[in-house]
């Protein structure tokens, strides 16, 4: 996400679309990840035969869902971001016990909470449970050893795909409103190229692709790393009283 922002050159948090709610997650996350050095990442994606899977596979639900938008294949892209949720998410269905709920996910914005929210189709967030799903990965069994991150990235995906009427506008959105389509183009290209540096083991390359984003976005990172501790801390709280 980093990469396409950079690469429109856009500041999320200063466009309406993008701020509240999910958005405030993406951000977040993004920013705190970029803020800390390039390495720590490097080694885990490159050096680890399991990241390079789930990073390959990754890009390619990025890829295909993309695609499907384009198309306007409605029918085939419900049928499989449904599937994907399903076999993801299985008994869980409603509000109960979701890991991020309307009041948190407001609360930690970086810009003003504008009144009316832009529907976006959350390519990123979709491209996840697909690619949890492609590889039979049921991240609830993970939740002893998972980093906080990793909880962020559950919560936020378990808000959007056990709110069935989110969910649907979600997909309606996909196929009918082209406000985000740029910004899909861009992040694909991403997914893709940090797919590739990966597969090719270039930590020089990575280096060079994860400074240039994280100078682009430098100036925000005290404020971005003190509310992403909030959310991190609101989030273990409620995974460790489960």
């Amino acid at each position: 996400m980093g990469t396409a922002w950079q690469a429109n050159n856009q500041f999320p948090w200063e466009i309406n679309r993008y701020v509240g709610g999910i958005e405030n997650v993406k951000i977040n996350v993004t920013l705190r990840i970029y803020s800390n050095k390039w390495h720590v990442y490097a080694g885990l994606a490159i050096l680890n035969p399991s990241a390079k899977e789930q990073i390959r596979q990754y890009a390619e639900s990025v890829t295909e869902l993309f695609k499907l938008m384009l198309g306007g294949q409605r029918e085939e892209l419900t049928k499989r971001i449904k599937a994907a949720g399903a076999a993801v998410f299985g008994a869980r269905r409603g509000n109960e016990d979701l890991l991020l709920r309307d009041d948190v996910l407001d609360r930690f914005s970086l810009g003003k909470v504008p009144k009316e929210r832009t529907p976006n189709n959350h390519l990123s967030l979709l491209a996840i449970v697909d690619c949890w799903w492609k590889l039979a990965i049921v991240p609830y069994d993970h939740m002893i050893c998972s980093t906080p991150l990793f909880r962020l990235w559950l919560g936020v995906t378990e808000y959007l795909f056990r709110k069935p009427l989110l969910l649907d506008e979600v997909i309606n959105t996909a196929i009918e409103d082209n406000t985000f389509r740029s910004d899909d183009l861009e992040f694909t290209f991403a997914a893709r190229g940090w797919s590739d540096c990966v597969t090719f083991g270039d930590f020089s390359s990575y280096r060079d692709r994860f400074e240039k984003i994280q100078a682009y976005f430098a100036p925000r990172f005290p404020e971005a790393i003190r509310v992403g501790n909030e959310m991190i801390k609101t989030i273990l709280d409620k995974t460790e009283k489960d």
